[in-house]
């Protein structure tokens, strides 16, 4: 029940539960399908109960947990296998003398899940599927009631389900093998107290009613297979011949891996960078569809199963996930439209569930804007030039906005050259209880200060670039200022590595935290090569874990071991020694810098193959883990910016 399965449709929708059966996050269904793509996440159909009949005995294979603590069925009994095959996420079920494979994928550009079963063994079988339906938020739980029945029209090819008037319709399509007839009849009404016991564990609503619409039954022979589709397509616009077999269409699968690559782990990375690169309406874009039926902007969500597109994410993600996709045009398309949203030389921390323009209060980050270079200087690299001539007036705003002054005080010291904010909340570490900041980092935190010298020597470079002789001139002055502020300014020489902030409240912060690895792991970052090696060896000594990086060093009084329970204690660990494994990419960046072993740098990232195929999410990364051995997995089972920057680490070591 801790092994979780997910598939997307790159829309921001997707199917996804345990691999034993019971669903245990309000998150987990078989179409989850976003009204207002990718956002407007809405659980439609929840699960099947499955259940095969063979000579006059009957199999539950399906496992559900409820209120009282009772599982029923136990289909889990049956099960003798799951894997991933090709990515699709494929159950085998033994029971009678019979095989049922089950297989589950999602239909790229469509809020369209197939679930095909295919019988084996030397006997025919009776297969009985009730779907178990709802209409919410992803974020609540359904209470059922006696006076609610969902509109249930039977067609031809299956079921068209209305939960009520005005809700969007979503229909159940069943395609039988030729020459077998499939039936429609039993009860309709609530099943009750379904619980979802990591939302309980998470301090959070944890019981749900689900409505059965009655049951679809079906006779199969060995070999024959019955396909099952839950859509909010009309039935014409279901693509059965490219679906059928379970292939991932060309448009939604990962790009082949190079030449001699054979390793199933970066090949299992690059299908799970794709499911996070979805699309998303933009302010003043064309109305019209693309050739794919999509809305032409693009956008990445920072994770599953919750969240939603954020600007920091997006952009430290973005350039692992074009490289393992080879989606180089999507990652263009993905930096023109955040250059849409900005405001006072900023991009927003957030972006609203619809296509209206952030509000003040979205653009609360330091570093999306800084991160914004790095993204476009990465793919820049693959596109010939073209992106930083297309974006340069926008570059040179953001960077005039930041010399001269924007929100939360953020602005250069003219003292040293660096960048100061007065908000203790706007870097990643950014958890927040009512109004107390956990990490509070105000004044010139590292990663900021190494980013902005990053930015401003980029700009330096591509101005020589573009002709603008002039303007290049003048960010090279201020890169010289703030290259020397930070190298007068960083260097913790007790501890041998980076403060973490100077000039907060309360002076120089030299908490041994990974955010000195992002200065570390830039090429052009004022550190001398022994000061280099220094932060690589005491981080890699003193926070690595064979799933990341601890976001505090352990001897540290505030540091927080696990990362659990309510919102409040998972909010005070959140970066207070929870691993992450995104670090692993500057980390192992670093490391080459200075060791040029890739060998060596590798090892960093080999402990979490074991993760990726054996625990958690199937085939992903999950977001956290617990700061403490045997450091058990938590958050998003599926993150973004894990994917992206684990796979960049591992192709820098091949």
């Amino acid at each position: 029940m801790e092994r979780e399965w997910l598939v997307t449709d790159g829309r921001g929708g997707y199917a996804s539960g345990t691999v034993a059966g019971p669903h245990t996050r309000r998150y987990h269904g078989l179409l989850v399908a976003p009204l207002r793509p990718p956002l407007g996440r809405t659980v439609l159909l929840a699960r099947l109960e499955e259940a095969l009949t063979v000579d006059g005995e009957s199999f539950g294979l399906s496992a559900n947990e409820f209120q009282d603590g009772t599982v029923h069925p136990q289909g889990y009994r049956y099960l003798t296998g799951f894997s991933l095959q090709g990515g699709v996420p494929t159950w085998r079920y033994t029971a009678g003398g019979v095989q049922l494979e089950k297989r589950v994928w999602m239909g790229y550009g469509h809020s369209t899940t197939y679930i095909r079963y295919t019988l084996s063994g030397g006997a025919s079988a009776h297969l009985t599927l009730i779907p178990l339906c709802t209409y919410r938020d992803f974020h609540q739980e359904t209470a059922g009631s006696e006076d609610w029945r969902f509109d249930v029209e039977r067609r031809d090819s299956g079921l068209t389900v209305r939960a009520y008037a005005g809700a969007t319709p979503y229909h159940l399509l069943i395609y039988p093998p030729a020459g077998r007839a499939w039936a429609y009849g039993g009860a309709a009404g609530w099943w009750w107290h379904f619980l979802h016991r990591v939302e309980r564990a998470r301090g959070l609503e944890c019981l749900e009613d689900l409505y059965a619409p009655g049951a679809v039954e079906c006779d199969l022979a060995p070999g024959q297979s019955l396909l099952f589709v839950a859509t909010i397509d009309p039935a014409a616009a279901v693509d059965l011949p490219s679906q059928a077999e379970g292939r991932p269409p060309a448009g939604g699968s990962a790009s082949p891996p190079p030449a001699g690559e054979e390793d199933p782990f970066a090949t299992q990375l690059r299908r799970a960078a794709g499911q996070f690169l979805v699309s998303r309406a933009m302010p003043r874009e064309p109305a019209e569809l693309g050739a794919d039926g999509l809305p032409p902007g693009r956008t990445i969500l920072a994770g599953y199963h919750w969240f939603g597109d954020w600007g920091r994410d997006t952009l430290i993600a973005l350039p692992g996930l074009a490289q393992a996709t080879g989606r180089y045009a999507e990652a263009e398309a993905i930096l023109y439209g955040l250059a849409r949203f900005v405001d006072k030389g900023m991009l927003p921390n957030r972006f609203p569930d619809s296509d209206a323009m952030p509000s003040e209060g979205d653009y609360n980050t330091v570093d999306a804007t800084l991160w914004y270079f790095y993204a476009v200087d990465c793919i820049d690299r693959r596109c010939g030039g073209r992106l930083v001539e297309g974006l340069f007036p926008v570059l040179a705003e953001m960077l005039d906005w930041h010399i001269w002054g924007t929100r939360y005080g953020i602005r250069v010291d003219p003292q040293d050259g660096l960048l100061r904010v007065e908000n203790a909340q706007l870097t990643w570490m950014d958890a927040k209880v009512g109004e107390w900041v956990v990490t509070p980092r105000s004044g010139k935190p590292v990663e900021v200060a190494a980013l902005w010298h990053h930015a401003l020597a980029l700009m330096e470079v591509w101005c020589q670039r573009l002709g603008q002789g002039a303007q290049g001139r003048y960010y090279a002055e201020l890169r010289k200022r703030a290259a020397a502020g930070f190298a007068a300014r960083f260097w913790y020489s007790a501890g041998g590595y980076l403060y973490d902030v100077v000039d907060g409240p309360q002076g120089d912060d030299a908490s041994l935290r990974p955010n000195q690895l992002v200065a570390a792991a830039l090429s052009d970052c004022p550190l001398s090569q022994t000061q280099r090696r220094a932060v690589v060896d005491v981080t890699a000594a003193r926070l690595w874990t064979p799933r990341g990086l601890r976001s505090l060093a352990r001897e540290d009084p505030r540091y927080q071991g696990r990362y659990g329970g309510d919102p409040l204690r998972r909010d005070q660990a959140y970066h207070q020694g929870t691993v992450w494994p995104w670090l692993l990419g500057p980390l192992v960046d670093a490391a080459l810098l200075v060791h040029d072993d890739r060998s060596a740098a590798r090892r960093f990232i080999e402990p979490l193959r074991a993760h990726l195929f054996e625990e958690a999410g199937a085939g992903t990364i999950s977001e956290v883990f617990d700061g403490d051995p045997p450091h058990s997995p938590g958050g998003c089972i599926a993150q973004a910016w894990s994917v992206a920057e684990v796979f960049r680490a591992w192709d820098a070591t091949r």
